[in-house]
This record gives structure tokens, sequence and C-alpha cells, in this order.
């Protein structure tokens, strides 16, 4: 049977010289290019089809010719709120903040489902104000059960800290503008009570003494570019 993986990591293909790839310049998580942009989306597996007609090898690694054209930064694009960077602070301070916020972005949330019919947030199976709960308590200390019998209270902070970050980004990429993921995580990240309150949960997780907590905390709570860039 002929077969054609597309690569987002060229290293990694090289090593592992499947028959056929096509290496895509996209970010991890998106290998056919952006999201809803079905003919952009569709040059990309042509492209890796017509690699099947190809009688060379026996390996064969094809790079793929245009970049994700929502890479580039939208300057249309506006925050859906605007103020200074949200700095680090007590943790009480910091849950306030992020339950405030939380339900500032409501409208903006709804609009985004609205247009697009559907959101991926779910992972939890919590509403976002249970998640803002949940993550705020880890905050202020408190040793919460969880509220699903079935996962641990580590696993459920991990996919209620996951459901928050959905929210907000999908919230923030409502409306006509379309803008980049560097835009978005910048937002996120650096300017949102969110973003803080994430790195200070993972800072206090990693500082526990359950080991399952800490490596969760380690690997899936703040994007490693984003603790590098954070310090």
């Amino acid at each position: 049977m002929a077969t054609v993986a597309i690569s987002l990591i060229r290293p990694q293909t090289e090593n592992t010289r499947p028959p056929r790839a096509l290496w895509v310049p996209f970010e991890l998580g998106r290998p056919f290019g952006p999201p809803s942009d079905p003919a952009f989306q569709k040059r990309v597996i042509l492209a890796a089809l017509r690699l099947v007609e190809r009688a060379d090898g026996p390996v064969i690694i094809e790079d793929f010719c245009d970049d994700d054209p929502r890479a580039q930064p939208d300057p249309s694009w506006r925050r859906p709120f605007d103020h200074a960077a949200v700095a680090g602070g007590p943790g009480e301070v910091i849950a306030r903040r992020l339950e405030s916020e939380i339900e500032m972005l409501r409208g903006q949330h709804d609009r985004w489902i609205r247009q697009r019919g559907c959101t991926t947030l779910g992972l939890s199976g919590l509403l976002v104000a249970e998640c803002a709960r949940l993550a705020a308590g880890s905050l202020r200390g408190e040793a919460l059960p969880s509220p699903r019998e079935e996962f641990s209270p580590p696993l459920m902070l991990r996919f209620a800290v996951d459901d928050l970050k959905a929210y907000c980004l999908e919230a923030a990429a409502a409306g006509a503008a379309k803008p980049s993921s560097r835009q978005l995580g910048d937002w996120f990240w650096d300017q949102t009570a969110s973003g803080a309150a994430l790195h200070a949960i993972r800072t206090a997780c990693l500082a526990s003494n359950d080991e399952r907590l800490k490596l969760i905390a380690g690997n899936f709570m703040v994007p490693a570019a984003r603790v590098r860039a954070t310090g």
C-alpha cells in the first residue's frame, strides 16, 4: 500500500526515512495549514497525494512551497480588551482577576459560537465558570476534590486549564479579523489575567510534593516557549 506522511518536523522525518513525506512549514497542530481555509488545505493534500505518482526513492521528502498565510499578523485585529500587561501578585488577587476576566469574555465567546457553530471547549466536561473556579481555587491554595470522580484532581486541573485557554483564544478570535496564532498567543500569555494565572498555577504545582501534579504542570500548563520567554 502506497503511503504519504505529512511532516511538521523535518529532522525527525529525515531520521525516520518514510517512503514519501511532504514537509510543511506550519506550526504544530496545523498539518494542512490554517483553519477555515479549505482551498489552501486542499492544495496541501493534493501536493501530498502527488508524491504517490513519484517513482524515485526509496525515500522522498518534498517541501511544500508556501508558508501559512495566517502566520502574518492581521493589523485589523483588536484585542477583546486593552490594558497593560497583567503582572503577578498574591494568589487571591490573581484568582479574582481570572474569574472576572472569564465573565468579561462571555459575550465575545458567544459571538465565536454564533459565527462558527462549534467550540473546542469540553475536555473537562465543566462549564467555563466551573473551570475558572477550579483554577482560582488552586491559586488560593485550596485542596479541591475532583468534580468528576473518574478523574484525579491533578488531571481535572489540567483539563480545566485547557478549556480556559480554548475559551480565551476563541473569544479573542471572534469577529471578522483573522489574527495569527502569534498575535493571540502574545495577547493571552502577556496581557491577560488568565495567562498570568496559569503561570502562577504552574509555579505553585511544581513546588508541590505530588509527583503527578508536578508532571502535569511541567508538561501541559504553559508552552515551553512561553516558559522560556518569562523565565
